[in-house]
């Protein structure tokens, strides 16, 4: 199966039109990484991105496990939430948790991104948090920066796999270096299809809905 930009406008349109988390999420996508970088958020606002990565299933994802990475999260120190992502932020945006540009000559090889960011020491940060994996990890990425990084799960993985050279296997667990993978197959695909991450991701989700479903996995 081959897709197109114009595919993948009709794909968005009908999420848009027909998804019931479709109003939440675009909300969260337009405020929460402004709130992310200031700090101006509570428990509830990362506890709530915990709960979307699992519940944008719809239920298919297995309850006694997404509740056990819920209360987990929950139970997270505050100052410790916070600072986690605090330093994920400087670490995707290339600067220190204080704010200073951090010195260049980062490359491909330490995990250093080519606009200077650092998805290593990212993933690093917020895996640090009770019941955050990489695949959880990817969430707060999103919200913090949508323009730059894509949600990754079964589902995610088996779509772009299918339109890209990604390996079609998905990885149980999904590590840095997986999701690495995935980032730059998702970006070169979104670049060919002449679209944006969100643009993408609402196309992914309504793509082979029935022939590739989730695989009640992260």
């Amino acid at each position: 199966m081959t897709i197109s930009p114009a595919d993948v406008e009709r794909y968005a349109a009908e999420y848009r039109a027909e998804e019931p988390l479709y109003p939440v999420e675009r909300e969260a996508i337009e405020s929460l990484p402004a709130a992310l970088r200031a700090g101006e958020y509570g428990p509830r606002d990362a506890e709530w991105i915990v709960r979307w990565y699992f519940r944008r299933h719809l239920g298919a994802y297995p309850d006694a496990e997404r509740r056990a990475v819920e209360e987990r999260f929950a139970g997270a120190d505050r100052r410790e939430m916070k600072a986690a992502i605090a330093d994920a932020i400087a670490a995707v945006d290339g600067t220190t948790a204080a704010g200073e540009t951090e010195a260049d000559g980062g490359d491909a090889t330490d995990g250093t991104e080519a606009d200077g960011g650092d998805l290593d020491a990212a993933l690093a940060a917020l895996t640090r948090l009770p019941g955050v994996d990489v695949c959880v990890a990817s969430a707060f990425l999103w919200f913090i920066d949508p323009d730059r990084y894509p949600v990754v799960g079964a589902h995610e993985w088996a779509v772009i796999a299918e339109h890209t050279d990604l390996d079609p296997t998905y990885p149980d667990p999904v590590t840095a270096a997986d999701y690495g993978r995935f980032r730059s197959a998702s970006r070169g695909l979104e670049r060919r299809l002449e679209t944006d991450i969100w643009g993408l991701y609402r196309a992914i989700r309504r793509i082979d809905a029935d022939r590739i479903p989730d695989r009640i996995r992260r």
